[in-house]
């Protein structure tokens, strides 16, 4: 049994409006803001778009650095700019088309220069709704993608080619590597982020995420090789980690610059102390909105809870199939809140029917989404209590809510059930312990359970026995339950057989 579930859990995202407010806050938002209200006519770019050199100390006045107090100040103005013209807050006009003339504010001297004013994505940070801010951002974030994916140019040298321009062919850079490499970090925090058994409010030590795009999964103790690997990768995320923050996407505390002398004093193997000062990361909650974004415009299955409150109950089952359980509630509170109780109990006990494949698993799901119906619904659930299929999950509802008058199960109902329970767990967890304590307490309880079993209608009945098999702990009670399996198939073949001739 095999569901084709989602690659990745769903995310809890937070809603547009708080997520808008966090973009626009941004520091290098801010600042790419701030440089396109400032940018007119006087302002000067080159054919990149980059503004001219002369003007960097203005614009990081304009950003309230002080280029006398903080030497970075024109890099950092530089780097908000090519950001602000890259997300359209800033529109650039070529210098070919700059005529030189007194109506474009130029010089004689200045015909090699374009001019720059507001883009139209200016307006819409001001004027737009919390998506159209949410857009601009991603368009922000990914020129800062771009330029954490950049080769790192710390000798210039040996790259510069006659004509003085950066020779691209001798460096060692391939920006396909360089892209996946990233985004598989990011993809890694990701899932450490929205998982269900992950640690979503911890930052990730620097070194485990290295580690993960490095060393192989069936790896014992790394080679010396390959921590070298892992000590470069994580230099490289460092120096990245540091660009990411500013648009947002990541809190890190960056490697202690101490480690990165020849000798800090310190040797042997990390201890757990030691941990942050190799840096920590964790994505915010507008980095889950960005990393999900890419993932999706990269054809990735990246659900968020709430995409499936309004559809219908058929698509809510078969999508929680396999949610993790924190999300599986997310979901189903969404989904529930825009019905009311009758109507949402008549509409999940329809979609549990079936005798497909995934049949169990839904109706699994829907006496765990029934569990948040209140009350009111009682009369939709006691309508089903003669359904072999519906019956059952029926009773449990009805008795958790102390109901009056519920009649005990048929014995054929009992096992019929206790076969469709192993088949959605089988489906939603696999051959799990929680599977094994399951099948043991079923047999525990009901003697002769395999001399019973085998004789149930029910599609899955020879899967499940077949799995007991593998998985009861008893010798005797496993041997017992193959046993009951080749009977149950050799029925079911007996049946299609006469099916056929019929």
């Amino acid at each position: 049994m095999s569901h084709d579930g989602p690659t990745l859990p769903p995310v809890r995202l937070s809603p547009d409006a708080e997520l808008a407010r966090a973009a626009l806050a941004t520091p290098l938002l801010t600042r790419a803001v701030r440089l396109a209200r400032w940018a007119g006519p006087e302002t000067r770019v080159g054919a990149g778009g980059e503004l001219a050199e002369e003007q960097l100390p203005a614009a990081a006045a304009v950003l309230g650095l002080d280029t006398d107090t903080d030497g970075d100040g024109p890099a950092y103005a530089s780097e908000a700019w090519r950001i602000a013209v890259d997300a359209g807050l800033i529109e650039v006009t070529d210098p070919e088309d700059a005529d030189g003339t007194e109506d474009s504010g130029a010089g004689p001297d200045d015909a090699s220069w374009g001019t720059a004013g507001p883009g139209e994505n200016l307006g819409l940070l001001t004027g737009g709704s919390p998506r159209d801010v949410l857009a601009v951002w991603l368009e922000a974030l990914e020129a800062v993608h771009a330029d954490a994916i950049a080769p790192l140019l710390d000798d210039l040298a040996d790259v510069i080619g006659e004509d003085g321009e950066i020779d691209y062919a001798r460096l060692d850079w391939d920006p396909d590597a360089e892209a996946d490499f990233l985004d598989g970090v990011l993809g890694n925090l990701y899932l450490l982020t929205v998982s269900d058994k992950g640690a979503a409010d911890e930052p990730v030590p620097l070194p485990a995420l290295a580690a993960s795009m490095i060393v192989p999964d069936d790896m014992g103790e790394p080679t010396n090789d390959v921590l070298e690997q892992v000590s470069d990768a994580m230099m490289r995320l460092d120096d990245q980690f540091r660009l990411l923050e500013p648009i947002g996407l990541v809190e890190y505390q960056p490697v202690d610059e101490a480690l990165m002398g020849e000798d800090d004093g310190e040797s042997g193997p990390l201890v757990d102390e030691d941990v942050s000062r190799y840096g920590l990361v964790r994505l915010t909650p507008l980095g889950l909105y960005g990393v999900r974004a890419r993932m999706l415009e990269a054809g990735v299955d990246a659900p968020a809870v709430g995409e499936l409150a309004d559809k219908g109950a058929d698509v809510l089952l078969d999508g929680l199939a396999h949610y993790p359980e924190r999300a599986a509630r997310a979901e189903t509170e969404q989904w529930l809140a825009r019905r009311g109780s009758a109507v949402a109990a008549q509409e999940l006990l329809a979609a549990a029917r079936g005798a497909d494949e995934g049949a169990p698993l839904r109706r699994l799901r829907c006496q765990q989404a029934l569990a948040l119906v209140d009350a009111d619904a009682e009369p939709e659930v006691r309508a089903v209590l003669d359904d072999r299929e519906l019956g059952g999950l029926a009773r449990v509802w009805l008795a958790e809510r102390g109901a009056a008058d519920v009649p005990a199960p048929p014995e054929a109902l009992i096992f019929w059930l206790a076969v469709d329970t192993l088949a959605a767990q089988l489906d939603a967890e696999g051959e799990s312990a929680e599977l094994c304590a399951l099948i043991e307490g079923l047999t525990g309880q009901h003697s002769g359970f395999f001399d019973a079993a085998w004789r149930v209608d029910h599609p899955a009945t020879g899967d499940v026995l077949e799995a007991m098999g593998r998985l009861h702990p008893d010798k005797h009670a496993a041997k017992a339950a193959r046993k009951a399996a080749f009977r149950a198939r050799s029925r079911a073949s007996s049946s299609s057989a006469a099916a056929v001739r019929d």
